[in-house]
């Protein structure tokens, strides 16, 4: 994990669905709508691996 400047840590692994920079970021790299990729957040979790997979599937 790497650590923001103000002493943070980040965890690269995870989408944080609350964050729209994050959201728009994953959601152009996987090609996919905002709100489909906050739907497969919400029903994967968090984790980066599985919310890509669950785009997969798609």
């Amino acid at each position: 994990m790497s650590t923001t400047s103000i002493g943070r840590s980040q965890d690269r692994a995870r989408v944080a669905a609350g964050q729209d920079h994050e959201v728009r970021y994953e959601a152009k790299k996987e090609e996919v709508a905002n709100e489909a990729l906050k739907g497969a957040v919400r029903k994967a979790g968090n984790s980066r691996k599985k919310v890509e997979a669950e785009l997969g599937r798609k």
